[in-house]
């Protein structure tokens, strides 16, 4: 956190920082909203006294019509700017997902939503950081790569 104890938001506005931020796959999915997490490599600290957090805020036609999706993105906004700086990790990149029930979903429970979220990426990013990595995905890949070598030994 900053001198203040709050730390500076600033937007991610590049589509390949949404990217990368998904491809970590470090998410919490939460009635009100999807939340996406990516702590900055050591590399990419930044200067001193600068922008500690960055967040993007998305919202997919799946969520309703234009003026659904502007004031389900105008909440987040507003819930990023009350919650992040004093419940977010430093140093990291944050995405918040506009889901169906983001534009009329009660504040509060937007905001217990988000701090839910956050604990659940925050809890996700440790475990990766002591080894234990949620990689679903290459387990499957390793398990159906053996039943692929395991099917040719049977054909020949």
């Amino acid at each position: 956190m900053s001198k203040l104890g709050h730390s500076a938001l600033t937007p991610l506005v590049a589509r390949p920082d949404y990217l990368a931020v998904a491809a970590t796959r470090r998410k919490a999915a939460m009635p009100g909203l999807v939340l996406q997490a990516r702590p900055w490599p050591k590399a990419e600290s930044g200067p001193e006294g600068g922008p500690t957090i960055r967040v993007g805020i998305t919202a997919s036609r799946k969520v309703g019509k234009a003026v659904t999706r502007n004031r389900a993105r105008r909440r987040l906004r507003a819930l990023a700017r009350d919650v992040l700086p004093s419940a977010a990790s430093d140093h990291s990149d944050y995405v918040l997902i506009a889901r169906s029930a983001t534009a009329d979903r009660a504040y509060a429970a937007l905001k217990d939503d988000l701090l839910a979220a956050l604990t659940r990426v925050r809890h996700r990013i440790d475990r990766a950081d002591h080894g234990k990595v949620d990689n679903r995905k290459a387990d499957n890949r390793k398990a159906n790569r053996g039943k692929a070598d395991h099917s040719e030994d049977h054909a020949a």
